[in-house]
């Protein structure tokens, strides 16, 4: 299944156009109104309105985490990563907090609907649609990944089952009760409700779910650690990768084995050596460094994510050249 046939199986040059088109329109506006890329971009002595392809993109600075977090100490509360005024801003999130200070982050509705529509990739990937019966094991807090992917339901048509407030037992008996058939949640969270159900004599490898999708931690990419939430869930294990300050930007099909593709036409990802910042070549391990492409309201661009992976350009075997 896909999102978008014709741009998950596009050319390379026909993504690269997309990017560059995109790309020249993000900066022509944060160019505009967005004090902490003028600054930042005026500092480094780079004229922004002379970026204008991927290979001129890397004459412009990083962006880290760490100097996003100085902003919002400096300038509270949300920082002067703001495109328009702050009236238009209508979603609030925040990160863990578990490297340092959480990071606020706000959205206007036009982010924010950019923000849920890579969960239309990541759902049509798993092979989630109409028909379909999507548990929630989360608490609906500050936590910005579950809240886009409850949206992101609608956009392909499953009927979202919520689970905030419930204790495991509650969950799983909601499970039993509506017949869900794809549970998201931690990957940490789908081996204890597997492990409480055991307790309660309630076999999850039983259950109607088929497909668990997880966020908010790495694990579901671990080998050792899919393996169990399989064996516990009886079901397929798919994870997606994202921040709240870049998206959701990456997932997994079902045919690639634990790689996750990335949605180059909403991002453009550079897999940068750590010591040099050259470009790595395809199976070489570097870091990933994001720019979102669609978020102008709130935008990251080269943003180091500190994520090591290896990059990949071969067409996959589901079809998708991402």
């Amino acid at each position: 299944m896909y999102a978008n046939e014709k741009l998950e199986t596009a050319s390379r040059d026909r993504i690269r156009s997309i990017q560059e088109e995109k790309l020249q329109a993000l900066l022509d506006q944060v160019a505009r109104s967005n004090r902490f890329y003028q600054e930042k971009w005026q500092k480094a002595g780079v004229n922004p309105r002379d970026i204008r392809t991927l290979d001129d993109l890397r004459r412009l600075p990083f962006t880290t985490k760490s100097e996003l977090s100085q902003n919002q100490k400096d300038y509270p509360l949300f920082g002067t990563d703001l495109t328009y005024p702050l009236e238009r801003y209508i979603r609030f999130h925040q990160t863990s907090g578990t490297t340092g200070q959480p990071l606020r982050w706000i959205d206007t509705p036009e982010s924010w609907d950019w923000f849920v529509s890579a969960w239309s990739y990541i759902f049509t990937a798993g092979g989630v649609g109409p028909g379909d019966r999507i548990y929630f094991a989360f608490s609906f807090g500050p936590f910005i990944g579950f809240w886009a992917a409850v949206e992101g339901a609608r956009l392909v048509s499953a009927l979202v089952l919520p689970g905030g407030g419930l204790d495991s037992i509650q969950r799983l008996n909601a499970i039993q009760d509506n017949e869900a058939t794809v549970l998201l949640c931690t990957p940490t969270y789908a081996l204890r409700l597997a492990e409480a159900g055991r307790e309660k004599g309630i076999d999850t490898a039983r259950s109607t779910i088929r497909t668990t999708i997880h966020a908010g931690e790495p694990g579901a990419s671990i080998p050792a650690t899919r393996r169990r939430i399989e064996e516990a869930w009886g079901a397929r294990c798919l994870d997606h990768a994202g921040a709240t300050e870049v998206g959701a930007h990456s997932f997994e099909c079902q045919e690639n084995g634990g790689g996750l593709h990335i949605i180059e036409t909403e991002f453009i990802a550079e897999v940068l050596d750590p010591q040099t910042q050259e470009p790595v070549k395809p199976g070489e391990r570097g870091e990933l460094v994001i720019t979102n492409l669609g978020r102008i309201a709130s935008p990251v661009i080269r943003y180091r994510t500190g994520d090591l992976v290896e990059p990949n350009w071969e067409r996959c075997v589901c079809g998708r050249t991402f």
